[in-house]
Formats: structure tokens, sequence, C-alpha cells
């Protein structure tokens, strides 16, 4: 397909409660939402995470953060990006998903993933099990996610979900449910991504200029894509790709713009050379941007695009620039 008629969209990814926290004060959070709405943004989405990058602990609890964010918007959708199904009891979470769903009348995007912070897991007095375990259990729930949706009475019975005996409430708004995103960076999760799911969003790509199989960032990104349109089927038309430039500058300036990608190169252990590259770092002029996001959809798919928080304003006038082309 031609993947250049992918539109555009662009979501706001507020993870970032431990390094700015007057953000999340109680009228900042609520202004925060309000500003991503008016600046044309489709969709504010939180984390799911007790620890900040494995150390600080994180603010905002999601699942409240996104009620009060849906309450103070008329357009705006909300979804966590996302949630770690080991960290939720599954029929808990689907019943609080069917409610931000029908309060904020029909804007829910409903984020799963398997998880991957060990150290987050430890602290929180979690088993890490391996990824095929895991895996498993995200497959079980987002069966157990749309036979709650359904209206049918749910009898879903695995190794890790036994839910039955009444029907998911309240019914969904939208139609035949909310939006569901799956989330990682492997083949399995990928495909089952493609297989069922509305959004697939593709996790941090590894900062290595080659991995132990000799694959660059750019190798990676686009065999994801090959996963991703492999599993899919006649389903790949109507699927949104979804992934974020974590680490973004936005400059005319040469000099500023590779002390942001030194930045970089210094949190990871790698060398600036090539970070520009990067399928998860977008620093340059506005145009420079804006090109890059353009090969990035005809390589990897990406369309559809989570900026991070602290680049609200910078980021505004290419978003709006981008939207819906």
């Amino acid at each position: 397909m031609d993947r250049s008629a992918r539109r555009f969209r662009f979501s706001l990814a507020a993870h970032e409660a431990a390094d700015r926290p007057r953000t999340f004060t109680p009228e900042g959070w609520r202004e925060l939402a309000r500003k991503t709405e008016a600046l044309g943004y489709c969709t504010l989405h939180v984390a799911d995470h007790y620890l900040d990058r494995g150390r600080a602990p994180q603010f905002l609890a999601p699942i409240a953060a996104m009620a009060t964010a849906a309450a103070v918007t008329t357009t705006l959708r909300i979804g966590s990006r996302v949630f770690c199904i080991d960290y939720h009891v599954p029929a808990a979470l689907a019943k609080e998903a069917a409610t931000l769903d029908y309060l904020s009348e029909g804007r829910l995007e409903l984020g799963l993933g398997a998880g991957w912070s060990q150290v987050e897991y430890e602290s929180m007095g979690l088993v890490f099990e391996a990824p095929p375990r895991r895996i498993s259990r995200l497959e079980e729930v987002v069966a157990l996610m749309k036979a709650h949706f359904s209206g049918e009475e749910m009898d879903c019975r695995g190794r890790s979900v036994h839910v039955g005996g009444y029907k998911g409430l309240p019914p969904p708004v939208q139609q035949p449910r909310p939006r569901l995103m799956i989330g990682g960076g492997k083949k399995r999760v990928l495909s089952l991504a493609a297989r069922e799911a509305d959004i697939v969003s593709f996790s941090n790509t590894p900062f290595a200029p080659r991995n132990e199989t000799g694959q660059t960032p750019h190798d990676v990104a686009v065999e994801r894509l090959g996963f991703v349109e492999s599993a899919a089927g006649n389903r790949l038309p109507a699927l949104e790709i979804e992934s974020s430039p974590y680490f973004t500058a936005i400059t005319d300036d040469r000099s500023q713009q590779e002390a942001a990608l030194r930045v970089v190169a210094d949190r990871f252990g790698v060398p600036p050379e090539g970070l520009r590259e990067h399928p998860n770092v977008l620093v340059g002029s506005e145009s420079e941007i804006v090109e890059r996001l353009q090969f990035r959809r005809e390589h990897y798919g990406v369309h559809y695009v989570a900026v991070p928080e602290s680049q609200t304003d910078a980021f505004a006038p290419i978003a709006a620039r981008l939207t819906g082309t």
C-alpha cells in the first residue's frame, strides 16, 4: 500500500512527571490537558509506571489522571501509553477502561503492553517472568478486553485470566469498542498487535550503532514494520502505526542541535554520529523535522507520533502543518 496515504496525527506524551513536577500540580495537570486540546494534538497520553526510567517515582497514576484530563476537555482523546497488564487485575482494568470510555463520551484509546522494566516489577513486589510468559498473558488480556466490550456474557478461561458469568458494563460508547493500542518491539508482540489492535505502538529502538546481529537502528525499524505488515493481512490499511521521538530538539542553531545529540549519546553511551537519523530522535529545524517524519512514515510506517511533553509548544506548528496530510 501507499504509505504516504496514511494521514499524520499527533498525541502528547506526558511521561515526565519526575522531571517537570510543576506541570503535575492539580491545576497544572488540568491546564496541560486544556492546552493539549487547544494546540490541536489529538490525544493526551500518560504512562503506567511507578518508577521513572527505573529510578525516581512517577508522580501521577494513569487512570485518575486520564479521567481528570477528560473532564476538563471536550474533544481531546485520552490514553495510557501503555497499561502494563501485570500492574492491574485484568477484569478490574477492563471495568476501569469501560468507565473511562463511558464518562469521556467515547474518547478513550486503550493501550496495553506486556511490561519491560524488571527493576520496576521488583520494586512493586511482582515477579518478572520471561517474555514468552508475559506475552501469553497479554494475549489473554486482549481477549478479555474484547469480550468485556462485546455486550455478551464473558467466558474467558486461560492460564492467567479466568473471568466469566457476567456482561461487561458500562457499554462502550465507541463501537464496537474503544480503539486498542498494543505496544512492543519484538516479532511476537508486534504480530499480535497487527492481528488484534487498531494501533501498533513501536517501543524504543536500541541505540547501539549495530546490534548483536549487525542491524542498525534503521534496519530494526524496517524489520518491525515487516513483522506488522506480514501479520496484518487485510487489516493493514486500517491499522495505525505509532511511535515516539522521545528525544526531540527543534532549533535552527546547529550548535544547539549538536549539543542535544551529545546529551542522547552520553545517556546511552553511544557515539553521536548517526543519532540524527535514529528512529526515536528528532533534532533539527522545523523543515528538517517535517522531512524526517515523512521519511519515517515511508520507511517505518509511523504516522501517529507521540510528542514528548517538554516539546508541547515547540512542536505544535509541526503538528499543525502535518496533521491530516
